[in-house]
């Protein structure tokens, strides 16, 4: 009779196991090179990075473009376009289902609009580390973004076609009212419309077009779609 209930016990108990791991995922930081001076740069602690984390399959990331909407895309691990792969540094495990991670990510989204990426304040890399952070209680490693922590100074330093953003992307992939997009662009005058489209299209099109595969080439990026609170 004894031994019944021990074994049931344990049955039970390992059940319980089971089910607890049932959902567990590894969450994974993805580290990028946005310049090849990183080369030298890295071995001093330095470097301009972009960086991603990757959950239940997918990688998660911030970039900029001019709508209040968010900014948080996804992407294939380690294949986010326009980068070049460094390496990837694992943060833990957490014991999230898929459904509840996406309800995690979407609420984030709505504090990470696209319009208020700040190089030095709120890039990707805030991102990521605000993720980890949440997740698995670690912060990114210090020299991800140890430039920014330099404030002013490193805008100095950066060349400037790396002072804009980090990802872009065309503006239609974002969800935003026809009201929203006629109000951006109704206080110019048809020249400067033309000149404002001319401008998005230099900065927010992905470098695709001969991107190594390496480099993240062929790779879809979605923005994901915010929890309006």
């Amino acid at each position: 009779m004894g031994a019944d209930k021990t074994s049931n016990s344990n049955s039970e108990h390992s059940a319980n196991n089971e089910g607890t791991k049932a959902h567990e995922t590894e969450v994974v930081l993805n580290i990028y090179d946005l310049t090849p001076i990183n080369n030298y740069m890295y071995w001093f602690g330095f470097g301009i990075f972009h960086s991603g984390i990757e959950v239940h399959g997918k990688e998660y990331g911030f970039g900029a473009h001019d709508f209040p909407a968010s900014g948080v895309f996804e992407v294939e691990p380690r294949c986010c376009p326009g980068f070049v792969y460094r390496s990837s540094i694992s943060l833990g495990h957490i014991n999230m289902s898929p459904s509840e991670f996406r309800t995690f990510i979407e609420n984030v989204a709505s504090e990470y609009h696209g319009d208020t990426y700040h190089l030095i304040s709120k890039n990707c890399n805030h991102f990521t580390d605000d993720m980890a952070s949440r997740l698995t209680g670690k912060r990114v490693p210090g020299w991800v973004n140890r430039l920014a922590r330099l404030g002013s100074f490193c805008s100095c330093l950066l060349p400037e076609s790396l002072q804009v953003s980090t990802v872009k992307q065309l503006p239609e992939y974002h969800e935003c009212s026809e009201e929203e997009c006629i109000e951006s662009l109704s206080g110019a005058t048809p020249r400067e419309s033309m000149e404002v489209e001319d401008d998005q299209e230099k900065r927010l099109l992905s470098p695709l077009a001969g991107q190594s595969p390496k480099s993240g080439s062929g790779s879809v990026v979605a923005f994901v779609k915010e929890i309006h609170r």
